[in-house]
């Protein structure tokens, strides 16, 4: 794939391998985006951001910090990919966080594994959790919002069964928005 620009998403796996991305998400990335996607392994210390009463990490914290030190040029995205369980103080939990029109974004492999509903491993499954996560929140950072339509991959995700029920894709009303963003 030619990309017209030096604009591109660069996936940034924190404590996990970066095999998992390599491939059908880049590649469908690539393809959503129209932008290069390259994945950029990195080093981030959390336990600062570790809250012991609700075991769980605060990615508001976790962004604010990463951004503070790791400066992204204006046009590229930049999506953090962690194993810890994340949330914002009014949640009880998020699958991810970004910065509406901003350039960073996190996304939360924790609960997108069938072993954390107490059922076996299905990696197809779990890959296309995590694709949908991806995608959705990249489309924050290029300024959508929360989409009514439960098929459309901004629609937003309360539980797992909410990210399953939706696509990888952008609604007509979506895409539209992002195209002209891209």
């Amino acid at each position: 794939m030619v990309f017209l620009s030096n604009k591109r998403i660069i996936l940034a796996p924190v404590d996990i391998s970066a095999d998992l991305l390599k491939d059908r998400i880049v590649k469908k990335l690539e393809i959503i985006f129209k932008r290069e996607v390259v994945i950029e392994k990195t080093r981030l210390n959390v336990d600062n951001f570790y809250d012991p009463v609700r075991e769980q990490y605060n990615s508001t914290e976790i962004l604010k910090h990463f951004i503070f030190n790791h400066p992204a040029e204006p046009e590229e995205k930049v999506c953090l990919i962690v194993p810890y369980d994340l949330f914002i103080p009014i949640l009880t939990f998020v699958f991810g966080e970004a910065h509406l029109n901003g350039n960073y974004c996190i996304v939360s492999l924790y609960r997108l594994k069938e072993s954390f509903y107490g059922k076996e491993c299905d990696e197809e499954l779990f890959k296309d959790r995590l694709l949908k996560e991806i995608v959705h929140e990249l489309g924050h950072t290029f300024g959508l919002t929360h989409c009514i339509d439960n098929k459309c991959v901004m629609f937003n995700s309360y539980n797992i069964d909410d990210t399953d029920g939706k696509s990888i894709y952008f609604c007509d009303s979506c895409f539209e928005k992002l195209d002209k963003a891209l």
